[in-house]
C-alpha cells in the first residue's frame, strides 16, 4: 500500500554527522508507524528506532540512543533518520519501514520496507 525509498547515505569519518531520508509513496503515510533498522554484513537486521503516527512519541535502541534523532514530515510524506557522532560500529545498510500502529523493534512486524541506503564510517 505504501512504497519507501531512502537516500542520504555515504561514507563518512568517526564523529561526522548524516542525515538519510525516506519518502513515501501511495497510501496514507500518517497511518504507520515508522521505523528504522540497519543490518551489517554477516548479522541480523537492528532495531535502530522508531517514531509514531503522529510524531508526538519516538524510541531508540540503547546502542544509538543520544546521538541519533527521528523525526518525520506528515504533510511531505518524509520520514528521516540524524545520525550524529557516528561511529565505526554504525557501517551497516539503513533501512526505513512502515507498521501498523503498536509495533516497535521486530523487523517481521513491519509490512512495507525500502531498498536500504549504505551509511560506512572509517575510523
Amino acid at each position: 500500500q505504501v512504497q519507501l525509498v531512502e537516500s542520504g547515505g555515504g561514507l563518512v569519518q568517526a564523529g561526522d554527522s548524516l542525515r538519510i531520508s525516506c519518502a513515501a509513496s501511495g497510501g496514507s503515510f500518517s497511518n504507520y508507524l515508522l521505523g528504522w533498522f540497519r543490518q551489517a554484513p554477516g548479522k541480523e537486521r537492528e532495531f535502530v528506532g522508531a517514531i509514531s503516527r503522529s510524531g508526538d512519541s519516538t524510541y531508540y535502541a540503547d546502542s544509538v540512543k543520544g546521538r541519533f534523532t527521528i523525526s518525520r514530515d506528515n504533510a511531505k510524506k518524509m520520514g528521516y533518520l540524524h545520525l550524529n557522532s557516528l561511529k565505526p560500529e554504525d557501517t551497516a545498510v539503513y533501512y526505513c519501514a512502515a507498521g501498523a500502529p503498536g509495533v516497535l523493534s521486530t523487523p517481521g512486524a513491519y509490512a512495507y520496507w525500502g531498498q536500504g541506503t549504505q551509511v560506512t564510517v572509517s575510523s
